[in-house]
């Protein structure tokens, strides 16, 4: 397990948690503090968090697990990984993940950054009193996400399609 990130990880930032697609999100590095080279998220599920297959038009993704074990979808290419590895997502190319462990954390970089507003857009604000996730319009989300180059590509992958 690699340490948790601090609240002040990068000073001047809003690192504020939030709920998006049923785990917890927030941005470490905006893509205004770099020009909009890149940005980072932090980003916490639980046991079998899915999000559809989908394609970033406009950004690659990098993906560094820091706690727990996550299976990545890369066009048709399956990538176990376990905390402390890396996996890369294309742009352009379908992708998704699958939480394998009770829980996972990870770091991902977008570059160049602008897709962190979609994120932001689409969360709803998180507090250490919470107990569940927020809930959420998946249609709402997805709706939101043609301005961001973003489109659904396949549905989420699952344990059950993981076995066959």
């Amino acid at each position: 397990m690699i340490p948790p990130f601090p609240d002040d990880t990068f000073p001047g930032g809003d690192t504020e948690p939030f709920w998006f697609l049923g785990g917890r999100a927030r941005i470490l590095v905006p893509g205004s503090k770099s020009n909009g080279a890149l940005s980072v998220m932090e980003f916490f599920d639980t046991a079998g968090h899915a999000p559809p297959h989908h394609i970033h038009e406009d950004e690659d993704e990098i993906w560094i697990v820091l706690d727990g074990e996550v299976s990545f979808f890369v066009a048709d290419q399956r990538i176990d990984l376990h905390a402390g590895q890396i996996a890369h997502g294309p742009r352009g190319v379908p992708h998704s993940y699958l939480v394998r462990s009770e829980t996972a954390r990870m770091a991902v970089a977008f570059a160049p950054s602008c897709i962190e507003g979609w994120f932001s857009a689409n969360g709803t604000a998180a507090t250490p009193l919470d107990e569940a996730a927020a809930a959420f319009d998946i249609g709402d989300v997805l709706s939101s996400a043609e301005p961001f180059h973003v489109r659904v590509a396949g549905p989420p992958p699952t344990e059950k399609g993981l076995r066959s």
